[in-house]
Parts: structure tokens; sequence; C-alpha cells
């Protein structure tokens, strides 16, 4: 709804009579609150204004703004909370939680589809369509998006997790968010909740087989596959059990890790950081502020079951760690404003592309690299998870919320098909020539001029060192025939050899015994004239 920029028709001071009102709304609306909750919601004194806008598509929504934030929204006579009054009462609403990745559509105005959701071991909350929900993300309770259930939980079941979940209102990082002061979740803690009864839900699965089919997505392990892509659908281990299983990823060290906890979570806050740089942070970003970088980015480039805590580092605090960083000479950091600090700088070398690569060294790297982060999937090990970084490195836009793990070939080929293709021309007693796209092969072809005489035509010389002067001079003397050496058609540089008659069997000896180059990067070495026929 507040994906794009809205019109404010008024901004007005509320009236006593009107701020009642909206206390007993509020009350109506949100029966969990208490009256200090209300009164702290709608204050009896402190400034409370109410701006009437338009949104983009033409809706009219009134917003009352408190503390210079949007703390409540009504649209079509509905209350709705925003995520700064959400952060306050996390648990004001049913929760459900999404990937981090997921945010970004959310903002951009798509709505939250059910593949998208991750199920709790104690499942998901129970809710009817048209209920009012909150949306969070893996590893924190803070909401991030407001919205309505497009269909009630045991529907959402019975469809396999499949179809459209949720009507997205409101999310962080949207304009009604940008109105306020713009600052980021706060980092609260899931809550743990015990699972349901393991006998009580098998003895239900036997007396209804029909529930058979729709237990099959609360497995720890329910993955399912569609049109080819393996999509993860729901029934993920909470974080909460994930860092106590090492098998996942977790953070809890292995009897067999060397690393201790607090060496992990350094490597893995290092990883997050640089992620955000390389993928998410651009120059027209700059500068940015400290907090907006860990909230904003630095958490959603968090792995797969594994939970970003500074304090559980050596660095404690995100502004000790920065500083390290700084003293690295990656970024530099300055405080805009009083108790406020910003990155202004970024040295983009420490991150930069063009290291040259053979294919074997890149199936090395990446093969290393997924058995270094336990991506090879316990029950398949021809599959590979895919993190972040694997995700934004090889996966398309519309593919990096659905695909989770590839077989290894797949892997592999993408991975080759992203490099950009370079070759390298050594000749003896010279240092080795590196360029950048594929090398073109030396290409012979015959030609008619006037009055019906054949000629052989050389181009491509130049990308095997060869001048196409020193080799007509060549020709020339060899074939005692004329030569020429004209720009080649249609191409913007390049120059192509011209020999009268057919020379192939020239050429032939020339490029294959005396420049030794390889036959597979020579094409029309078959169009030589055939023993014992005339020239």
């Amino acid at each position: 709804m507040f994906a794009k920029a809205f019109r404010v028709k008024s901004n007005t001071a509320i009236k006593g009579s009107d701020r009642r009102k909206l206390r007993a709304d509020v009350t109506a609306a949100f029966p969990t609150l208490g009256t200090a909750q209300v009164t702290e919601l709608v204050p009896g004194k402190e400034e409370l204004n109410v701006v009437k806008l338009y949104t983009h598509r033409g809706e009219a929504v009134t917003v009352y703004v408190s503390g210079g934030n949007p703390v409540l929204f009504e649209l079509e006579k509905n209350l709705y909370p925003t995520v700064y009054t959400l952060w306050s009462y996390p648990d004001l609403l049913p929760t459900f939680t999404t990937w981090p990745l997921v945010l970004e559509k959310l903002v951009g105005g798509a709505d939250l589809m059910l593949p998208g959701l991750v199920v709790p071991p104690a499942g998901l909350p129970q809710v009817q369509k048209g209920d009012l929900c909150a949306i969070a993300l893996v590893g924190n309770r803070a909401p991030v998006a407001v919205g309505v259930a497009a269909v009630s939980t045991s529907e959402m079941l019975t469809s396999g997790l499949k179809g459209r979940g949720f009507s997205v209102l409101h999310t962080y990082q949207d304009h009604l968010w940008q109105s306020g002061d713009k600052s980021s979740p706060p980092s609260i803690t899931p809550l743990t909740l015990d699972p349901p009864d393991v006998t009580e839900e098998k003895r239900s699965i036997q007396a209804d087989p029909t529930l058979q089919g729709d237990m099959r997505h609360l497995t720890l392990e329910g993955v399912e596959e569609e049109n080819g892509e393996v999509q993860q659908r729901c029934g993920e281990k909470s974080l909460s059990e994930a860092s106590e299983d090492p098998s996942i990823g977790g953070l809890n060290p292995d009897p067999t890790d060397s690393k201790t906890l607090q060496e992990q979570m350094d490597a893995l806050l290092q990883q997050c950081f640089l992620h955000a740089l390389k993928v998410r942070i651009k120059k027209a970003d700059l500068p940015l502020l400290t907090s907006t970088l860990l909230g904003s980015h630095m958490f959603s480039c968090c792995p797969e079951g594994r939970q970003l805590d500074i304090k559980k580092s050596s660095y404690k605090k995100l502004s000790k760690f920065l500083q390290h960083m700084q003293q690295e000479r990656i970024i530099q950091v300055e405080e805009l404003s009083k108790g406020v600090e910003s990155i202004v700088a970024v040295d983009w070398k420490h991150l930069r592309k063009g290291s040259i690569l053979e294919g074997s060294e890149v199936r090395t790297i990446i093969i290393n690299y997924a058995k270094k982060n336990d991506l090879v999937d316990a029950d398949n090990k021809h599959l590979v998870k895919l993190d972040p970084i694997l995700c934004d490195s090889i996966l398309e836009k519309s593919e990096q919320h659905t695909v989770m793990k590839l077989p290894w070939d797949s892997l592999l080929t993408r991975c080759l098909e992203k490099l950009q293709p370079a070759y390298q021309v050594t000749f003896p007693g010279q240092e080795p020539v590196v360029k950048k796209g594929k090398i073109c092969p030396i290409d012979i072809t015959l030609a008619l001029r006037s009055y019906n005489k054949k000629v052989t035509l050389v181009r491509n010389l130049e990308a095997y060192g060869l001048d196409p002067c020193a080799v007509a001079a060549i020709l020339q003397q060899r074939c005692q025939a004329s030569t020429t050496v004209t720009p080649v058609p249609g191409a913007k540089d390049g120059l192509q050899v011209q020999i009268q008659g057919n020379q192939v069997h020239h050429l032939s000896r020339l490029l294959l015994e005396e420049y030794q180059l390889p036959r597979k990067h020579i094409q029309g070495l078959e169009k030589a004239p055939k023993p014992g026929k005339k020239k």
C-alpha cells in the first residue's frame, strides 16, 4: 500500500474528544492491550497528529503520528498498527515468520506467498481468513510487515503451503516507515515454544488417514520438488534449535571443531559485513548509518540456520567491529551528527573482481566452499544447500525465494556460466597476453574476384599475436603471388590478408609448423587444393 510515495491532504493536531474516541477504538481493535498500554500508545497530553493522505492507488488513509513516528493507520474504518508500534508490542498480533530475502519483495509491494513461510516446531499461529497478522524474519521476533490473512491456517496446511498467504499493507522501509525516524527493527529473541505432543500427533494421523498428506509438510525436513526446482516449503527447525544442532550449521562449537564459539561469531560477523558491502551496498547509498548497515543489510546476509549476535563476538559492539574494519582500510566511519555514526566511504578494491581462474580451479573452489560451510545436504550428497552468497551469485531474481538446493553439476555449471570468459596467448620469450572474451579462431576462406579468379582470405591473426602485414610479406614471397592487407568488412577493428589463388596449403605450413599454433584454433584448412589438382 505504501510501496510508493503518497500525497498528504492534511496534517492537524488531534482534538481531545477525538483522542478519547481513538483510545476506545484501539481498546476494541486490540483487546490484548491493557489500559496502561493503550494510554502509552494514545497519550493524553503529548502531541498526537492526524494525517490524512492518499496512496498512489488513490486509497484514503488516516495516519496517527505520535513522537514523530506513525503509530496507527486507519483504512475503511479498520485500525492497523505500524511497525513502529509492533516493535514496542511484538505480541500484539499473530506473527508469521519468513526469510530475510523475502523482505525485499514485500517492500516492493508484493504479497507474502505461502511457500515463503517458515513453519516452527510448534506449528503456525491459528488465524482465520481476514485476520490481521504480523510478519517477522527468521531469528528476530520484531515484525517487519503488517498484513491480512488471505486464508485460514487450516487452509494453508491443506493446500500444502501453496498460493497467496497474506495481503501485505505496510512494511519496514516503505514510505510510511520513511515518514518516521527511519529506525531499524530491534533485536527480539524468538519465543521458544514446545512442539505438540508427538504421541498425540501420531494417534491423530493413524485415526484420520486424510491428514497424513498434510502432516508431511510439518516434518523437520519437508522438501517438495516442483517443475524441476527444489523448493523449501516448511518445517525448518527453529533458530534456537538450529543453534544447538551443529549439523545445521549452528554456532555451538562442535567437539571436533577447533574454533571457539567467539571465533565462529567473529568469522560470521566479518562474512555478513563483507557480503553486505559487496552485494547490497552501492556507492549511491553512502553515507550510510551504521545501524542501517546492521539491521537492513548484515542480518539478511546471515546464512540459513545461523544467528548473528555481536555480543557473542570478541568485539561485543558494532562500533568496535567497524573501527577494526576502518583500521583495515576497508571503510571510513564518521560521526555526521552527535552520537550517530555513518559509513562515508568504502574502499571497493578490497571487494574487486578480476582474478584469472581456470575451470578446474573454479570447481575446486566451489567444492571446498560447500564443504567448509557444511552446505552438502546430509540426506542426499548429490545436492548442495544454497547460502546467501551462492543465491546472489548464481540464481536469477525469480529463483531466489524458491530454489534452496541444487545438484552438484548444476551448481558448477551455473558458476562457470557467471564468470567472464578470457584467454591467454603465450609466445616463447614473451610475457603472456591476457584478454577478456572468447578467442576467435583464425578464419581461412576462399572467395571469387573479377574474371572468376580465386583469392584466399585470412582473418583474426591479431588475436594470436601475429602481424597481418608481416604474414602477408612472407606469403607473397613463398607463394609468388600478390598479397594485400585490408580492413575486415563490417568490423570496427581488424585486418585481413588477401592472397591470389588457393594458398591454403602454404598457410597451413606457416601457421601449424612455423608458428606452431594449435590446429583447433584454425578453421578452413580443409579447403586446401587436393594433391595433383591444378591451381
